[in-house]
């Protein structure tokens, strides 16, 4: 064998070695302001680290963080300049027109990340910069600079025509994208829709991880394609939430892990913190670089 042809040999051994090196990697976010947006201090632990209680101050984490508390965070908080990649866009399906808002790549995206909106809610909640104290502004960020989609859909109802037209919009990005990993945020109410795309065997076979903020329990999820595939499971709740008791959420938590020991999933109870506070407070980066470790 000549040394030209042993020379391309080897450079095509290497090219093919790298390129298997690339796709057995696990996608990690790059930070984002995560010095402003790290978690407070830990209170306590529990159930091998996976169940978390945080010292969440509403005088430190909303009237401090915000120039107008609730309703404007203050500047450093942001960066409003990804809405350069932001879209709101119409997506005919069979089961009724989808508006969404769109940030990042709409093709080729390596990670999709959606948010779905509790009662009262609409698709201009999950991409307000100055509300929850940033935090949306953050994901938006996030999704941008790592080659990720961010949608933020209206839907009809928390039923399920709510259910299919999140889920056909779910179908059409993963068909545009069809190496990312897909994870669904929702909500308080919007948790009904979690729960109900989990169970049906079309997104509950695709979708690699759930977050339920200041959410609700349903117990189908045990018996769902997703629990079966282990999707990464996140909670994050107020301990003073009054809609949804933090003990009810607590106690299916740990029917999860009583059901499977070494099930991926986390709970973070934000100590004094009320209904909205686990959007406001959610670590995006830490729990989507969590989640895409476990992901099946």
């Amino acid at each position: 064998m000549s040394l030209r042809c042993r020379t391309l040999l080897t450079l095509l051994a290497a090219t093919a070695f790298s390129l298997s090196a690339a796709e057995g990697q696990t996608l990690s976010l790059k930070p984002f302001k995560d010095e402003l947006f790290a978690y407070p201090a830990t209170l306590s632990s529990g159930d091998n680290g996976a169940y978390t209680v945080l010292d969440y101050r509403e005088m430190r984490d909303i009237n401090q963080r915000d120039e107008v508390p609730e309703r404007r965070v203050h500047a450093q908080y942001i960066d409003p300049g990804v809405r350069k990649m932001q879209q709101d866009l119409m997506l005919k399906t069979d089961v009724g027109d989808v508006r969404h808002v769109a940030v990042g790549k709409t093709q080729g995206a390596a990670i999709i990340v959606l948010y779905l909106h509790g009662q009262g809610g609409s698709r201009k909640q999950g991409v307000d910069d100055f509300t929850f104290g940033g935090n949306f502004n953050r994901l938006k960020n996030l999704m941008a600079e790592n080659g990720g989609l961010y949608l933020s859909p209206d839907f009809p109802d928390f039923g399920d025509k709510g259910a299919a037209q999140v889920a056909a919009l779910i179908d059409h990005y993963a068909g545009t994208s069809p190496g990312a990993k897909i994870f669904v945020a929702c909500g308080s109410m919007g948790g009904i829709l979690c729960w109900k795309l989990a169970d049906r065997k079309d997104i509950g076979a695709r979708v690699s991880g759930l977050l339920l903020l200041g959410s609700l329990w349903d117990e189908s999820f045990l018996t769902s394609p997703a629990f079966k595939r282990r999707v990464p499971v996140f909670f994050g709740q107020g301990s003073r939430d009054v809609v949804f008791q933090v003990e009810k959420q607590e106690a299916f938590f740990r029917s999860i892990l009583a059901k499977s020991k070494t099930y991926p999933t986390r709970f973070v109870r934000f100590e004094t913190g009320t209904h909205g506070t686990p959007i406001r407070m959610v670590d995006w980066r830490g729990t989507l670089n969590w989640m895409l470790t476990k992901a099946p």
